[in-house]
C-alpha cells in the first residue's frame, strides 16, 4: 500500500521559506528580522511567522535577544572554528561509511553534483552552485547507511551553508573549493579513501581560516560577544 503525501501546513511552507532565506543568504549573518515584513513578503500573517522563527531558534539559525529584536543567527571566529570541528568528525566518519558501505553510488551522485556545479559556474549562477554543493556534501551522509550520523550533520548543516552563501561573496573561496569537490568526488570513484578524506579536511578547514582574517561582520560580532561578557 502507498503512502498518501501530506500536502504542507501553511507553518511547515513558512518555516521552509525562512529557512532557505537564510541558508541561502537573502538574510545576512547577525541582520534584523521583521515579522511584520516577512508576513508581507510571504503573503501569510504573523502567527505563522512567529512560529516560524521559534522553530529555526531551535535549530539555532535565528537569534532571539530579549529587549532588542530577532536577528539572523553569527558566529564568533571561535564558534565557526568549533562548527567546523564538529562537522568535520561527523563527515569524516559518513565519508568512510559511505565510501565502505555504497562506494559506487556515492562516486555516482558525487559526480552528478559536480557536473552540476561545472554547469552552474559557466551560468554564473552562484544560487544553484551552492544549493549543489550543500546536495554534495549531504549525499555523503544520504548514503553512510547511519542515520544517527545524518541525524547529527542535519543539526550543523543549515549553519553551514549559511556560512558557505556568505562567503560566496568572496569569489576566491570559490574558486578554491571547487576543484575539491572534483578531487573527492575522483577519489571516491577510485576507491581511494585517504586522499577523499586529505582533501576533505582542507575544504572544511578553509571557513575557520578565513574568518580567522578578521572579516568584518565576524569582527564585529566578536566584539559584540566579548563586550557582552
Amino acid at each position: 500500500m502507498v503512502k498518501i503525501a501530506r500536502p504542507k501546513s501553511l507553518n511547515e511552507m513558512v518555516v521552509d521559506q525562512l529557512r532557505q532565506a537564510i541558508v541561502s543568504g537573502d538574510y545576512g549573518l547577525g541582520e534584523p528580522l521583521s515579522e511584520a515584513r516577512i508576513a508581507a513578503d510571504l503573503g501569510a500573517s504573523k502567527g505563522p511567522v512567529r512560529r516560524a522563527i521559534a522553530q529555526l531558534q531551535i535549530e539555532g539559525l535565528v537569534r532571539v535577544v530579549p529587549q532588542s529584536g530577532t536577528f539572523v543567527f553569527s558566529l564568533s571566529a571561535d564558534e565557526i572554528k568549533k562548527l567546523n570541528s564538529c562537522r568535520l568528525i561527523l563527515e569524516e566518519a559518513a565519508l568512510r561509511l559511505a565510501v565502505e558501505h555504497d562506494q559506487m553510488r556515492l562516486a555516482k551522485k558525487l559526480a552528478e553534483g559536480y557536473s552540476g556545479m561545472v554547469a552552474a559556474r559557466k551560468k554564473l549562477d552562484i544560487r544553484s552552485y551552492l544549493d549543489l554543493d550543500t546536495a554534495f556534501h549531504a549525499a555523503i551522509f544520504a548514503h553512510c547507511n547511519n542515520g544517527y550520523l545524518a541525524d547529527a550533520y542535519r543539526l550543523v548543516s543549515g549553519k553551514s551553508a549559511a556560512l558557505r552563501a556568505h562567503l560566496a561573496t568572496k569569489p576566491h573561496q570559490t574558486d578554491l573549493s571547487f576543484g575539491e569537490h572534483k578531487t573527492i568526488s575522483e577519489a571516491v570513484k577510485d576507491g581511494d579513501l585517504n586522499l577523499a578524506l586529505r582533501t576533505l579536511r582542507t575544504h572544511l578547514g578553509r571557513a575557520p581560516k578565513t574568518y580567522s582574517m578578521r572579516v568584518d561582520d565576524i569582527a564585529t560580532y566578536d566584539h559584540l560577544t566579548e563586550t557582552e561578557e
